[in-house]
């Protein structure tokens, strides 16, 4: 009988060890090896043993078929598609070289497909790059990561069609508590003082999920669909990952927590009943959010995400920031204009409606290209639950085009009119505007010697 084939994993090995989050020697404890020898295993200078594929199977939960799959094909794929860009033209690269690269050395072609993805962003960032001490966009991984979902449209099929599947055997089970008992996972709900300033957190050894029990009932929900989108969807959130190509692993890190909230919001709203809702109930967040027991945030956050195929809603551009106007979220389905770098328009409500806290504010908004949106504005609360413990208020904001207003229970008998607002006041030419910071790049600015205007800058026309 022929001996099989010893069976190198390393560079999947050390992929599936950092999706993780774990570090060699946390990786060697559940595996009861030493450090050295996953290190050994990560460079293939050792073969994955069956008895040490079936121990890290169990340890992590995963499918042995899935773990000791080949990632030739795929690498072979996007290594010919990569290597038909024009930059290569003059260089002579059979097929047959290019598969066996990927077959015989999955490491280095990721790092190949990495190095491209960064090149071709390169390029983006050249003609996003303003002139305010020649800040690149691309500089900023949490940016990178915002640009490929918005060129995604905050749509992730492959994600959504997994959380439909998955809602619908967590609702058999009675609920995602009791889905995850039945894979052997308790879950337990200890004071934050316990917990040692985590909100949650997966205790490998002993087959628990720890939540703070100080978090409102959406936010518990919210992080229990967490857990389970990281370990039920880690495949589909690892493919995602991998194809992004992102430029360092920080971008990868944000993207894939990023990744990791939309699975949970897919969980808890799936895409069908979702979609359903959304227009029985005409865009009314408050009440969606009643409906699917999630809070105001989180489902003006999915209203963002609707663009499956055939099925598509209202596209919405949302925002997150807080009371210094610093952004903590952003997501573009609706192709809004938002600057990557300084200040936004101070003339728009997301700014003000700190002073009605809780309080829904509409407001429609004119660009000065005449683009013309409809927003809503509210501030919602994270952190707290008890005496003592820390608060942080933010504003949120869901916009849309015009057009799209009419199907929106908040512009119904809206008669007022739109507030001239810009993307910042560098890139704003609008001459008559007293809440302007800076003066517009590129336009020359008068003497006040003997005039001085009501507007903070006068600047030349034309």
């Amino acid at each position: 009988m022929a001996e099989s084939q010893p069976l190198y994993l390393g560079p999947r090995l050390k992929r599936l060890r950092r999706e993780l989050g774990l570090t060699q020697q946390a990786m060697a404890d559940d595996l009861e090896i030493s450090p050295s020898y996953v290190a050994l295993l990560e460079r293939n200078q050792r073969p994955l043993t069956v008895p040490l594929l079936l121990r890290l199977a169990r340890a992590y939960k995963l499918d042995i078929a899935d773990l000791a799959g080949d990632d030739g094909d795929d690498y072979a794929r996007k290594l010919s598609d990569a290597l038909r860009d024009p930059l290569f033209a003059d260089i002579d690269l059979p097929p047959l070289e290019v598969a066996d690269m990927a077959s015989n050395f999955p490491g280095i072609s990721e790092a190949l497909l990495r190095v491209y993805g960064a090149y071709q962003r390169e390029q983006q960032v050249l003609a996003e790059q303003r002139m305010d001490g020649g800040a690149a966009a691309g500089a900023d991984p949490m940016g990178e990561a915002r640009r490929y979902a918005a060129a995604e449209r905050n749509y992730f099929d492959a994600l959504d069609l997994k959380a439909e599947a998955l809602a619908e055997e967590i609702a058999a089970a009675g609920g995602a508590e009791a889905w995850l008992k039945a894979r052997g996972t308790r879950v337990r709900f200890l004071p934050g003082e316990v917990l040692a300033g985590t909100i949650r957190r997966y205790d490998r050894h002993n087959e628990q999920l720890l939540i703070d029990d100080g978090l409102d009932r959406a936010s518990r929900s919210y992080q229990l669909a967490v857990h389970v989108a990281y370990t039920a969807m880690r495949a589909e959130i690892s493919a995602v990952v991998r194809s992004a190509a992102m430029s360092s692993e920080s971008a990868s890190v944000h993207l894939r927590r990023a990744l990791g909230g939309y699975g949970a919001g897919a969980l808890l709203m799936p895409y069908g009943r979702f979609a359903a809702a959304v227009e029985a109930r005409r865009y009314d967040v408050e009440q969606l959010a009643r409906q699917f027991g999630t809070s105001f945030e989180q489902t003006a956050h999915r209203l963002t995400s609707l663009g499956r195929p055939g099925m598509e809603r209202v596209p919405f551009f949302f925002i997150r920031i807080d009371q210094a106007g610093n952004v903590s979220k952003r997501l573009d389905g609706a192709g809004f204009p938002f600057a990557a770098h300084g200040g936004g328009c101070p003339l728009w409500s997301v700014h003000s409606v700190f002073r009605t806290p809780g309080e829904v504010v509409t407001q429609w908004l004119e660009l000065p290209d005449g683009g013309r949106f409809f927003s809503i504005a509210r501030t919602v609360v994270s952190g707290g639950g008890g005496f003592g413990r820390s608060r942080v208020t933010r504003a949120i904001a869901l916009a849309c085009a015009a057009e799209h207003a009419p199907e929106l229970v908040y512009a119904e008998g809206s008669t007022a009119s739109a507030t001239p607002i810009g993307v910042t006041c560098s890139l704003c030419h609008r001459a008559a505007c007293i809440a302007r910071a800076a003066p517009p790049i590129g336009r020359e600015i008068l003497p006040d010697d003997y005039r001085r205007a009501v507007e903070p800058f006068a600047f030349a026309e034309g």
